[in-house]
This record gives C-alpha cells, structure tokens and sequence, in this order.
C-alpha cells in the first residue's frame, strides 16, 4: 500500500495546515535558505510515494524555483506522483501574444508544470478565453475548482440582506456573479467596462434603478490593482446603493489598498484564502479537501505530524 503526505512552502503554511487536517494527513514544511547572491537552497521532508505539494504562487518567480527544486528532490527520494495544490495559480493570465515578440504565459507555464508534477489542482485560474484547464497541461490532470460554494456557504452562515444585489464589475465575472447570486437567491447584474489603462477604467450598468436603496455586492474572481472595483463602487453609489461591500477568490493587491477602496465606498472587502492577505475570511480547505480524496483511496495514511 501507497504512502500520502502533505508538504507546503512556507508561504502557505496556515491554510495547508488545515488542509492536511482535513485529510487526516502528514503534514511538512519545504525549507527554503537564500544565498546573498540570491540563489536558493530547497530542502524537503521525507519522501512520499505520493506527495500533494501546497503552493499559492501570488510573487511566483522564486516560488516556482522552489517547487522546481523541490520537486527534484521528492522523486529523487522515491516520490512517485506529485500532486500541485496551487489555489491562485499564476501567468495564467496571457493566453495568446496580442503584440510581436510576446511571450505566451500561460503555454509556458502549462509546459513546465506538465513535466514537473503528475496533477495540477487550482480554483477559480484566471483563464479568459481557455475554456478547459485541462488543455493547458498537456499529458497531466488537472482540475479548475470553483471558489463560489465556499463563498456562498460564508455569506449565508454570515447572513446577507435579502434585498442585497450582486455584482460582477465586468464581463468576465459573470459566471462568479451568476453562480453565487442563485446559491443564495439574490438578483444580480454585471456592469460593462471600458479599460483605458492598467489603472484606468471606466463601468456601465444596464438597470441602476435595481440598485436604488439597496445593497451591492461586488462578486469578481482576482482582485489585483482594485482599479476596477473602485470604479465599479463609486458608480453603485451613486445609482442609490446603500452600500458597497466586495468579495473575491484572489486577493493580490497590497494591503495598503484596503484604505483606497474605503474612500472608493467600499464598506468591507473580503476574500478566499488562495493566498496569505489581511482580508482573508474564507477558507477552502473544504473544496480542495473534496479534490484530493480521491488520492487517498490507496494510500496508506501515516501519522499526522506538525
């Protein structure tokens, strides 16, 4: 019988923790050291049979060396499948080269995990216009989980105002907006939006008489310079919103945002924890947990360790 165990860079220690407990699992922490010339030394725990690898890869570039090394050293020692659990994944983001010379992100990134790990778990990729992670790994599985059930389950044990109206601040998020406004039997729309720049946007909605003496709820999947959500706040409130809060898988914007999106007219702002932030009240220990069973069924399960 097959051995399991958890193993977490230290950025994700917290959630891969609970995670490992749901599971029943062992649980250990990469170590990582850096050399003044910037170099990495990556140190494992003992190898696995199958090792499920927790990474949330926000700042990625020294985290994917990381797992690279990391990677190396498990099969080296006798891992025989590596499961990536990354629930922000990242460079998924540029799926075609829109300007001569660009490089692809998301091929490049696809191809390199496909060779390093034997599955790829992540929730709620930032694909645009790839309808299938699955195409993204060639030769792997992989699975795109949806944040929405967690997110519903916290807002209804929370409770949420049933006049509350959803909404996504542009077209992408519509899936996000539709799937959590029917969990929770709310109205929803999404707004249009026009990008004039990284930080420049500006947002339609087609009804602003649905929002007159209601409450919004700002719904979207990445929330990364907040430009959008800004926007999209100071537009509800002035259509009569009585309040603004916002909600989103992906927190990536600094901390220091959190007082911007305040004088935006943002009353709370909540998120997911996919990656270590200061708003992080979800967690989606219980979705990945549900993902991850499936590697259990042969395993043998060791002692669960700290």
């Amino acid at each position: 019988m097959s051995t399991i165990a958890l193993q977490t860079l230290p950025c994700g220690a917290d959630a891969a923790k609970r995670l490992a407990a749901r599971l029943g699992l062992a649980y250990g922490e990469i170590a990582v050291h850096r050399f003044p010339d910037g170099e990495l030394r990556v140190a494992v725990a003992p190898a696995t049979d199958t090792a499920i690898l927790y990474a949330p890869l926000d700042q990625p570039n020294d985290k994917l060396i990381t797992l690279l090394f990391a990677a190396e050293a498990l099969r080296r020692n006798g891992a025989k499948r590596l499961v990536l659990v990354a629930p922000y994944l990242c460079y998924m983001r540029q799926d075609a080269a829109f300007h001569a010379g660009e490089a692809i992100s998301q091929r490049a990134m696809g191809n390199l995990l496909a060779t390093t790990v034997d599955r790829v778990v992540t929730v709620d990729a930032h694909l645009h216009r790839t309808p299938d992670i699955r195409t993204v790994f060639p030769g792997i599985e992989a699975e795109n989980l949806s944040a929405m059930p967690a997110i519903a389950k916290a807002l209804a044990a929370g409770g949420i105002d049933p006049a509350t109206v959803v909404i996504g601040p542009d077209m992408e998020s519509e899936p996000w907006v539709t799937d959590v406004a029917s969990r929770l039997r709310l109205q929803h729309m999404v707004a249009g939006k026009t990008r004039h720049g990284d930080r420049s946007v500006a947002v339609n909605l087609a009804d602003p008489a649905l929002l007159s003496g209601r409450p919004a709820l700002m719904v979207d999947d990445i929330v990364s310079s907040g430009t959008t959500l800004m926007a999209t706040a100071k537009a509800l409130r002035a259509m009569g919103a009585t309040a603004v809060d916002a909600i989103a898988t992906h927190a990536l914007f600094p901390p220091a945002a959190i007082a911007a999106f305040t004088e935006a007219g943002i009353r709370s702002i909540r998120s997911t924890d996919s990656v270590p932030h200061p708003t992080n009240a979800i967690s989606l220990d219980e979705i990945l947990a549900a993902a991850l069973r499936s590697e259990l069924t042969t395993a043998h399960l060791p002692e669960t360790t700290t």
